[in-house]
């Protein structure tokens, strides 16, 4: 598949600072109290926004991407890890996206499941997913999992919620936004993969080391989106 236009998203100032740095912008625009931005990386037209934090900014800025005629949407950002071979500044691709606090089992329904709607787990492009996975190994060799990201409204720091998460819904990683990118883009049939760098091991020591390693998993992400869209077809 050819990639003629690329939605970028980011959730948080330091996961779009360094695109400022790098993409030549020849526009911009804000919708719905989000700037995106116009512009050419490695000669490929890309549209980039921050999202903001949560499931509802990253719905919103998506669709709006979407209809300004993206073809493919590349999330990236930070995550707590719920792998515990995950350490922090390791890399996870989204294989299937799922929110893990949309939970209706007093109506028996399985934990993030959402009622009557067919689709729950949004599957990422696999050409997508094949690209991040092989530009990950190359960058950071043997520190990336291709595997199931979690999203939801919560920022986890307990042991025990983690353990919940991986051992119940066997999610590498938890974040508070992907599923809601995956789900638009799954009902718009356009192409998307996750893309996070740990930030944190979402056990309650984030407090010691969210805000120092925020800026290494942003600049790992960067380095992420820079070489895939070199190596896009």
């Amino acid at each position: 598949m050819s990639w003629n236009t690329i939605g970028i998203i980011g959730a948080m100032d330091e996961e779009i600072k360094q695109l400022h740095e790098h993409v030549e912008v020849a526009s911009q625009y804000t919708q719905a109290g989000i700037t995106y931005y116009k512009g050419t990386l490695h000669g490929r037209s890309v549209i980039y926004c921050k999202s903001g934090v949560g499931k509802v900014n990253a719905a919103v800025c998506t669709q709006l991407l979407i209809g300004a005629g993206v073809d493919c949407i590349l999330f990236t950002g930070v995550a707590g890890a719920l792998d515990p071979r995950l350490q922090i500044g390791d890399i996870v691709v989204s294989t299937t996206c799922i929110q893990h606090d949309m939970d209706c089992t007093p109506l028996g329904f399985p934990q993030g499941v959402i009622p009557y709607q067919e689709v729950s787990e949004f599957v990422a492009d696999p050409e997508l997913v094949k690209l991040a996975t092989g530009v990950s190994e190359l960058l950071f060799p043997g520190r990336s999992v291709a595997g199931k990201v979690l999203s939801g409204d919560q920022f986890i720091a307990s042991r025990d919620k983690v353990n919940e998460l991986y051992e119940g819904l066997r999610g590498a990683c938890a974040e508070m936004e992907g599923a809601a990118v995956a789900q638009v883009c799954q009902m718009n049939g356009t192409p998307f993969v996750i893309i996070r760098s740990m930030s944190d091991k979402a056990d309650g020591s984030a407090h010691v080391n969210f805000e120092e390693f925020t800026v290494k998993a942003s600049d790992h992400s960067m380095r992420m989106i820079d070489e895939m869209l070199k190596r896009m077809p």
